[in-house]
């Protein structure tokens, strides 16, 4: 039996992205692992904290992205004799299991350092070499990711393996039930183009917009842009570019939307469009293409991984493409059905499960 530890800090701190992953792994995990014993490391702020009944749970007082993570994470961790550590959040201690495996999801701050604050900078770029170097193996989420770590850091090709991510169960067609409470509860339009993630410069939500102005100015009276999600780093370019657009009255941001309600905001929409200069893997698009909706991504990083034939592919920095794209979705409506019937049969071939299953094989065969 090889005693593993889950690195489960970051979902108190964090909502989406990662903290999603983390916590999809860990219950996948808990219903296909029966031999080997599982230790979750949580943080010790967060009260209500419940691992699965099969695995133990530990909090621990050292905060994420801490400047002195690395030392304190492997003094709290030298009691618990791990055999194999799994870093969900791409950061090894120094010391804290016999092996370690490291998450890393992608190089995004490696790529677009400015779409960064400089505070973040620093912390990213002091950390990720150790990273690469220290973990025994690498977990990422795409082939682009992969490649990136190739051919930017110099990791050998041995030591990374891929796990495409998969959608929460939750993310399928709502029920009319469903789409009625929350349409009413958030007010939310008859039709509107979507999208959702954190607002920060490098989802090119500025490209997005700018896109949206051109389908304005030939459609008067188009329907809104909705954005769905939370404020990220440099999140007041994106408030100054709605106001400079005079996009106001157009475009409606919507925070901290209970996850409950998601399914019915991708189901209703026209079209999820993600322009991201870069993605590690792009849930929205997958969670869309479960929920019935069509995707529009970009053509960069890991995005046609996702969607493969699906929807629509664009070049981020073409705002004109990117409007043709969402005028397609909007007016092409035989399209659109197809469409939503392949991403439908697409998503369903992302399964937790299989990330689970590959990680397993990860943690024994470094063990």
């Amino acid at each position: 039996m090889t005693h593993i530890g889950l690195d489960h800090r970051l979902t108190y701190y964090r909502k989406g992205g990662i903290s999603t992953y983390i916590t999809r792994l860990t219950h996948a995990l808990s219903g296909l692992d029966q031999q080997n014993r599982y230790t979750v490391l949580y943080s010790r702020k967060e009260r209500d904290f419940h691992a699965p009944s099969n695995m133990n749970a530990v909090p621990l007082w050292t905060p994420c992205h801490h400047r002195f993570e690395r030392e304190m994470l492997s003094v709290e961790l030298a009691r618990l004799r791990l055999d194999v550590l799994h870093s969900t959040d791409f950061i090894p201690p120094y010391r804290g299991a016999r092996r370690h495996v490291a998450s890393i999801h992608d190089l995004t701050f490696m790529h677009y350092p400015q779409h960064l604050t400089a505070e973040s900078r620093r912390y990213y770029n002091d950390q990720i070499e150790y990273a690469v170097r220290h973990a025994d193996h690498i977990l990422t989420i795409s082939e682009s990711s992969k490649r990136d770590l190739i051919s930017m850091l110099n990791v050998p090709e041995d030591k990374i393996t891929v796990h495409l991510l998969a959608a929460d169960p939750g993310f399928r067609i709502p029920t009319p039930e469903n789409i009625d409470q929350w349409r009413n509860q958030f007010s939310i339009p008859q039709d509107y183009w979507l999208f959702l993630g954190t607002f920060e410069p490098r989802k090119n939500i500025s490209g997005l917009l700018d896109a949206y102005r051109l389908l304005r100015d030939q459609i008067s009276d188009a329907p809104p842009l909705l954005l769905v999600g939370t404020r990220g780093w440099l999140y007041e370019e994106t408030l100054a570019k709605i106001d400079t657009l005079h996009l106001n009255q157009h475009v409606r941001l919507i925070e901290n939307t209970p996850s409950e309600a998601l399914p019915v905001i991708y189901n209703q929409a026209i079209a999820v469009v993600t322009p991201s200069f870069y993605e590690g893997f792009g849930l929205p698009a997958l969670e869309g293409m479960a929920c019935g909706t069509v995707p529009i991504v970009s053509n960069r990083s890991s995005l046609p991984e996702v969607v493969g034939d699906v929807g629509l592919q664009v070049e981020p920095e073409n705002p004109g493409q990117i409007a043709a794209a969402m005028l397609k979705a909007y007016q092409d409506t035989a399209w659109r059905k197809e469409q939503i019937e392949a991403g439908l049969k697409r998503a369903a071939t992302f399964i937790w499960e299989e990330v689970a299953r590959i990680s397993m094989k990860v943690y024994e065969a470094v063990a």
